[in-house]
């Protein structure tokens, strides 16, 4: 991808990749293996610098994790 106001802040290469990641929380989160966190990746497509943002994730989604894995 190419975002005109994006730059990667180590090589100022203007293309990239996104990605998703969601990570367990606590104790019964892995447990129950109920996603706890989710982020957003955004990665250079030069030097491969990575930067994760936290995205905010809903009670239904992590309820649908719960009972499709």
């Amino acid at each position: 991808m190419h975002h005109r106001n994006w730059k990667c802040p180590k090589c100022k290469h203007t293309e990239f990749t996104t990605g998703e990641m969601r990570v367990a929380g606590g104790f019964w989160s892995k447990v129950f293996d109920i996603q706890g966190s989710k982020y957003s990746a955004v990665t250079c497509e030069k030097c491969s610098y990575t930067e994760f943002y936290k995205s905010s994730s809903s009670a239904i989604g992590s309820v649908f994790d719960f009972f499709t894995t």
